[in-house]
């Protein structure tokens, strides 16, 4: 009889891979208290909407001193955003790709304002650049005064929305990996081209990720920006202060303007994902 031929092992062992790819289950238990974590989180936002004036909605939103705050929430998270942006991928790269000594406690330090509260923050910021601060009393004797102005409300809100931009940005740097960069510099690229030309255009949808983060955290700023730049309507009063001051005075306005808040987030951090699951899925 012909020998028979010797079975080929690939097939067997790759058998287990493939289920382990494949296995999804979860104890059932484990939906109870997934469901009533996402319940913790919608109930609440359930709760402005059955309180949301709506015969007077339009009316209490447009009113003069819920537009201006709104023009400056938006006025100053675009600005706020340009400045993490100018800080922020710097120090991205720094952290992702730089030969750094204690690069972990120089992350930490960059993170640091995600746990703080804004309130400390604001304090920190008050400080330094305050009229008795650190840096305050120096600017002070040149004519610069930066506390309670709307500059204040824009360095409160890029002290406290920088670190989403960096987390978000050096992810996605790390994700890319070098590979690129090394080609293109053994070919002759300067760095700043390799830069411009492969580094930017590689982590463009996690760059994107973190500013749109950064707009939505400076939108919702509060702490640091009333212990910092106070609350001068037209001048440092963003829609957050305006929604705090209204709940004493009207709080039919103020629930109003916390469901545009709520609205904006929402629509801010859906885009977020969105590029996020797409930049997963072209990977």
């Amino acid at each position: 009889m012909p020998a028979s031929a010797p079975r080929d092992p690939a097939p067997a062992a790759s058998r287990p891979r493939a289920a382990t790819r494949a296995y999804s289950g979860l104890p059932r238990w484990i939906y109870i208290p997934a469901a009533a974590g996402a319940l913790f989180v919608l109930i609440p936002f359930l709760g402005i909407l059955a309180r949301v004036d709506w015969l007077h909605f339009v009316p209490l939103i447009t009113s003069a001193s819920s537009l201006t705050a709104l023009g400056l929430s938006l006025e100053t998270a675009l600005a706020s955003t340009a400045a993490c942006l100018v800080l922020g991928v710097p120090m991205a790269l720094v952290l992702a790709r730089g030969p750094v000594r204690g690069r972990r406690w120089l992350r930490s330090l960059v993170l640091l304002p995600l746990v703080l509260p804004p309130v400390v923050g604001g304090l920190a910021l008050l400080y330094t650049f305050g009229r008795l601060g650190l840096v305050g009393r120096w600017l002070d004797v040149l004519g610069v005064h930066l506390a309670f102005t709307t500059t204040a409300v824009v360095m409160a809100q890029a002290f406290v929305s920088l670190p989403f931009l960096v987390v978000s940005l050096e992810g996605a740097l790390r994700t890319a990996g070098g590979r690129y960069e090394a080609v293109a510099a053994t070919l002759g690229a300067a760095p700043t081209h390799v830069f411009r030309r492969v580094t930017l255009p590689l982590v463009l949808p996690g760059l994107a990720s973190g500013l749109v983060l950064a707009f939505a955290r400076s939108l919702g700023e509060f702490g640091a920006t009333l212990t910092f730049a106070g609350s001068l309507e037209g001048v440092t009063r963003t829609l957050p202060l305006e929604v705090y001051l209204q709940r004493e005075v009207d709080p039919d306005a103020a629930v109003a303007l916390a469901l545009v808040l709520v609205v904006v987030a929402a629509a801010v951090v859906g885009v977020a994902y969105g590029r996020r699951v797409d930049r997963a899925a072209g990977a």
